[in-house]
């Protein structure tokens, strides 16, 4: 039964994500060094939130109940808010590297900026969900039976539809903010912003998992739906996607801005 949970709860994870890279970016060498760096960036976000995190944690010393609580309230703000200055560094990297390449070679046509915002956040959502879900998903081999002191049987499950939520919602966020930095539309930012810090704060309460994941999926759709109008999408090609009816595919054929 452990190995069930654990494959289980492992594709509704990570299976998505897995097959965005299979089917958009293992064919095109560029996308994997570009994701890659993406994730490596995330990685580089999460080292200076844990040492802003245990900084603290050292100065205020004397740990009680309320105190760690304000703190791991304290560490997820920090850690969301230097996520997204990461995410507009890698912007700033990803527009010069790009607008240097242009002057390279005038005549190669380099990668849109709208299918780099889905690759890094891409890179950025499969770095989170593994570091966020690797640990639980271990557990799930035992030994141990969830649930047996009262607790809420579904811990697995909720943890793994909750890090497939996150995972996506940084493939979505990623587009709906450099569509905002290459718009100058500063609001946009902000929004993302204040969702991943809603999103994040929903992970505090834990005990009422069916509140939080309904309000997380609903901002993932809500996010979805703008970053897929963002990237050029429209009632009328989503119908010929549907349909099977559309021979052009949006991740593959956008033309560089």
């Amino acid at each position: 039964m452990t190995a069930a949970v654990f494959f289980g709860c492992a594709f509704i994870a990570f299976g998505p994500a897995l097959a965005l890279y299979i089917f958009t970016i293992v064919t095109e060498p560029l996308r994997i060094i570009f994701l890659i760096i993406g994730a490596f960036f995330w990685l580089v976000s999460l080292l200076f939130s844990s040492l802003i995190w245990f900084t603290t944690a050292t100065l205020i010393g004397n740990k009680d109940e309320p105190r760690e609580k304000y703190l791991l309230i304290f560490g997820v703000l920090i850690s969301v808010l230097i996520q997204e200055m990461f995410r507009f560094a890698y912007y700033k990297l990803l527009k010069k590297a790009s607008e240097g390449l242009k002057i390279i070679n005038p005549y190669e046509k380099a990668p849109s900026m709208r299918l780099l915002a889905y690759v890094s956040g891409l890179g950025f959502g499969i770095m989170s969900g593994v570091f966020s879900f690797v640990n639980t998903l271990s557990d799930s081999l035992g030994p141990g039976t969830v649930g047996i002191h009262g607790d809420p049987p579904q811990f697995f499950l909720n943890s793994a539809f909750m890090t497939l939520v996150i995972t996506l919602l940084h493939v979505f966020w990623g587009i709906v903010f450099f569509d905002g930095c290459e718009k100058k539309k500063w609001y946009t930012l902000l929004v993302v912003l204040l969702s991943h810090l809603l999103v994040s704060a929903l992970t505090l309460i834990s005990p009422h998992y069916g509140l939080n994941l309904v309000l997380a999926y609903v901002i993932m759709v809500l996010m979805g739906v703008w970053a897929f109008f963002v990237s050029g999408g429209s009632c009328r090609s989503l119908k010929l996607c549907l349909l099977c009816q559309d021979k052009d595919f949006l991740l593959f054929n956008q033309r560089a801005r």
